[in-house]
């Protein structure tokens, strides 16, 4: 009995060795991060630029993969069911604190997967279409009003920050437009540009590029404060519609079962490329403003968020069409 028992005691050791061993080495092979919305999207581009400085530091190709639709869940579902060690998701409010109090989803945010490493936020951005004779966010809102449901907005997908944005917009200055999703900003600036929506409230990577090249005009920031890529451009509350506040964020998450150790690992190299020259000056070049946090700090972030917009959507009556 004593030599089964040291045995079974040296199998449990061995197999603890082994375990600390493999999350040392860890990663072993690619790493994916899932992004929940098209190429070209304010997702997309920040998934990219850390996935592209990433991999030499975890020794491994990093590949970014998309898997648009659903308000960005499909990648977050896809991530918190995945069993091989190495899926990420480039995580966005839309799917961790606005989506699971509008749909019925097939994992939880708050239990499945884990809040690794925050990557920063970006504004929205009132953006109306060139056939629109509206020069100021008054204008728009003048015409809304005289042409009530023929005006309509673009969004990213039911349930994301533009529609949420777009909705307190339509409850703060009493007016009818309506909703057109589309499966990422990608497709929705597509037809934004070519006039068969009239607006959108985009976040700033995604429409920075249209706006210098005079494809779409921006109207309003819908931030508090002003931002430095958009520095003649007011905030919704400067316009004359105050309390219509709205920005996105984005940060890695992992499969909660993922060891803590690896978390650290992940974490560790995530903030290390965000502390890059070259990578800030690249987020910033879209609008996005880096915010360094704790892994513990990223957890409170997330709780605070996912509870703020349970309320919000609850105060607005937001439902999806």
């Amino acid at each position: 009995m004593k030599k089964l028992m040291a045995a079974a005691a040296a199998g449990v050791l061995a197999f603890a060795a082994s375990a600390a061993q493999a999350q040392q080495d860890w990663p072993t092979r690619p790493i994916r991060i899932m992004v929940g919305s098209a190429p070209g999207g304010g997702t997309d581009a920040m998934a990219r630029a850390v996935a592209d400085r990433l991999g030499p530091l975890l020794k491994q190709p990093v590949v970014v993969e998309n898997r648009p639709g659903v308000s960005n869940t499909l990648a977050a579902d896809a991530t918190a069911k995945s069993t091989d060690g190495h899926t990420l998701v480039m995580g966005v409010v839309t799917a961790h604190a606005i989506a699971p109090h509008l749909l019925k989803l097939n994992y939880d945010s708050n239990r499945d997967l884990v809040p690794v490493a925050f990557v920063g936020a970006v504004p929205n951005v009132l953006v109306v279409s060139n056939s629109v004779p509206a020069d100021s966010v008054q204008a728009l809102v003048k015409l809304a009003k005289q042409e009530p449901g023929k005006l309509n907005y673009a969004t990213s997908g039911a349930g994301s920050t533009q529609h949420v944005a777009a909705e307190m917009f339509k409850d703060a200055a009493s007016v009818d437009i309506a909703h057109v999703p589309y499966k990422g900003s990608g497709p929705a600036l597509v037809d934004l540009i070519g006039g068969q929506v009239q607006l959108s409230f985009d976040t700033l990577p995604s429409v920075i590029g249209q706006i210098k090249n005079g494809k779409v005009r921006p109207l309003a920031v819908t931030t508090a404060k002003r931002n430095a890529q958009l520095p003649n451009v007011p905030t919704l509350a400067e316009a004359g519609v105050p309390g219509v506040e709205m920005s996105a964020w984005y940060g890695i998450y992992m499969p909660a079962a993922t060891p803590k150790a690896v978390q650290d690992k992940v974490h560790a190299a995530v903030n290390q490329v965000l502390a890059m020259p070259e990578t800030k000056t690249r987020l910033e070049a879209v609008g996005a403003e880096i915010t360094p946090m704790t892994q513990v700090q990223f957890a409170q972030f997330h709780a605070a968020e996912y509870k703020r917009f349970g309320e919000l959507i609850k105060k607005n009556h937001i439902r999806l069409d």
